[in-house]
């Protein structure tokens, strides 16, 4: 069958912070596809405000080349899996992906998630096993590490002769050779390897059309944007075109632009036929995954198939004390509104309403899918509450099951024993334990991802800093049916509404860990600190000290006490208990017991303990 031999369609995949952002980077730079004038941003590709602070892909992009007289697309995928939806739906796009691997750390649990994700999609790999000019590089062993993966995740003979390049993205520089002194001054070795090995689309131009939607986008120009591959045929600006919707119902529209990429830009084209990766707009209704026709042949492609989310979280509307004095969205029909637009374009999301009309359960891959969704909203103006995180259990097979996830730590060996105490007490069960050299010990587990609620924070704590955790979602298995992680201590709960003093924090603080500064606006329920002891303590925060004379209230100016330790978003949802919130705001985030009242949460403490 005819190849379109001037199109190549590739997708960069990585464990996160690999480089594989930089590498589009260069590939940019060095391609002559864009302006001389053009600055290129450090993370170009990156254009959401939380990637660029956090240096993650959160959303998949698409950028093209020129090269040798070849177009070529190249897709940049998030490297974390709970942003796997994203991976999974640029994976139907592609016919081959750049696998990029740190030269150092080798083989992580995401780099064997985006992988797995590329072996199911039928891929051609290229390796590129990048940082090689880092003094602790050992890229031969990286290459076995990767063997080894690919023979694990049961890649075939011809998979498993996968070409090498090796590569430092920083520098700009790549070679055949690991050996770094070999580098070349250009990216023309990747960009060689690439034409070489990732196979041409097929170019079926002439047959009916079939466009298949795998990302949206909205203008307020255009409207709603549907980005994906044309499989079949050709689309021209003006045709009358079929919507096959994912519920068997059919729409006609008109295309009214259709968009090809070049660089970091949309560039309108007037047709694109057969293997090209272009954006249609001219329907409204248009949604991931369905697939685009012309009104003669009239053949869907299948629908995208998504992993199921494996954690969940309570979303409610703001009813503290403080409920609508800093947000501009706070009631419960803004709060849905938004809830569901998120689900237009992110396909791993689900969302369900309660029993209560100002409560929906939303779910996700993990911790961090939800926690850059609260992040958006409270960015955009939102307040509202979330519950502790909840993961999902199924029965599989008649039989109740819990997802588990692959946890990869390397630690100073100093700190192992810890560690593995740790996630013995977790339920976890050892994989691997293996000197890494350099003093440092690399341990793999299998975990329940209920023991990994939490853990983030306490393994910071165990390694003084110094340990790196990954962690990715990796199986369901029988529900282990006992209490697996959570908290171990209290929390210090302001008993009155006011302003925090540093007289009254200097009163508590031995009592315990506090998390606000004096001045901060407190009420009572809410969680000041994290107690040294197993049951919450009731303290007040915001009392004064009575002053009799100039001299007392001088030395009350002069106390000094700890510094209090400031609860981030993902710290904050790593801490809370079942009975707790996290209220959200733009300007704020706080903790809360879900009863603010102490009498209150007394008699449903006692209640809840009888029911046992």
């Amino acid at each position: 069958m005819a190849k379109r031999e001037d199109i190549r369609n590739v997708a960069i995949i990585a464990h996160v912070d690999h480089g594989k952002t930089t590498l589009v980077n260069q590939l940019l730079e060095q391609s002559d596809t864009l302006d001389e004038r053009t600055k290129i941003d450090e993370r170009a590709m990156d254009s959401n405000d939380i990637e660029k602070e956090r240096g993650i892909t959160i959303l998949a992009k698409n950028t093209a080349v020129n090269y040798k007289g070849h177009h070529i697309n190249i897709m940049d995928t998030p490297g974390h899996a709970d942003f796997g939806g994203e991976v999974e739906r640029i994976m139907t796009m592609v016919d081959g992906v750049v696998l990029v691997v740190d030269a150092y750390e080798g083989t992580m649990p995401q780099t064997r998630f985006v992988l797995k994700k590329a072996f199911e999609a039928n891929l051609t790999p290229i390796v590129v096993v990048n940082k090689i000019d880092k003094s602790s590089a050992r890229p031969a062993e990286v290459v076995d590490e990767v063997l080894d993966l690919f023979i694990e995740l049961g890649a075939d003979d011809e998979m498993l002769d996968f070409p090498v390049v090796y590569a430092s993205a920083l520098s700009g520089t790549s070679s055949l050779s690991d050996d770094p002194a070999d580098q070349s001054e250009t990216m023309d070795p990747i960009f060689d390897t690439i034409l070489n090995e990732i196979p041409a689309p097929v170019d079926n131009s002439e047959e009916g059309l079939q466009f298949q939607v795998s990302l949206l986008d909205y203008n307020d120009y255009v409207g709603r944007i549907g980005i994906g591959r044309v499989f079949r045929g050709t689309i021209r600006v003006g045709d009358q075109v079929t919507l096959m919707k994912l519920d068997g119902t059919e729409k006609n529209f008109r295309v009214t632009k259709l968009f090809g990429f070049l660089g970091l830009d949309r560039v309108e084209i007037n047709e694109a036929k057969a293997g090209e990766l272009i954006a249609v707009s001219g329907m409204e209704d248009i949604f991931v995954g369905e697939t685009v026709v012309d009104s003669t042949i009239k053949e869907a492609l299948e629908p995208l198939r998504i992993d199921e989310p494996t954690l969940q979280i309570t979303f409610l509307t703001n009813d503290s004390p403080f409920a609508g004095q800093e947000g501009k969205h706070v009631t419960s029909r803004k709060l849905e509104e938004r809830l569901r637009y998120e689900l237009h374009t992110d396909v791993s999301l689900r969302v369900d309403n309660t029993d209560s009309p100002d409560a929906w359960v939303v779910s996700g891959r993990g911790e961090l899918h939800l926690s850059i969704l609260i992040e958006n909203m409270r960015r955009e103006g939102y307040e509202l509450q979330v519950s502790r995180p909840e993961v999902i259990i199924r029965e599989i097979d008649g039989v109740k099951s819990e997802p588990f996830e692959l946890v990869q730590i390397d630690t100073p060996e100093e700190y192992q024993g810890s560690i593995i105490d740790a996630l013995n007490q977790r339920r976890g069960t050892m994989v691997d334990m293996v000197s890494t050299g350099l003093g440092t010990t690399r341990l793999t587990y299998h975990v329940p991802a209920r023991g990994m609620i939490g853990f983030t924070t306490y393994f910071m704590s165990l390694t003084h800093g110094y340990g790196i955790l990954n962690h990715t979602f990796d199986h369901y298995a029988p529900y282990i049916n006992e209490t697996i992680g959570g908290r171990r201590n209290g929390a210090l709960v302001s008993t009155d509404t006011g302003k925090a003093t540093t007289y009254g924090i200097m009163q508590v603080e031995d009592r315990g860990t506090i998390f606000v500064n004096p001045g901060t606006a407190v009420y009572g329920g809410m969680i000041v600190g994290e107690s040294t002891r197993e049951k919450d303590i009731v303290v007040n925060i915001i009392r004064s000290k009575n002053l009799t004379n100039v001299r007392s209230s001088n030395k009350d100016q002069t106390a000094t006490i700890k510094t209090p330790k400031l609860m981030t978003l993902e710290e904050s949802l790593e801490f809370m208990g079942d009975d707790e919130y996290c209220e959200v705001t733009p300007e704020n985030i706080r903790l809360r017991k879900s009863i603010l009242n102490e009498s209150e949460r007394a008699k449903a403490a006692k209640k809840k303990n009888l029911g046992k």
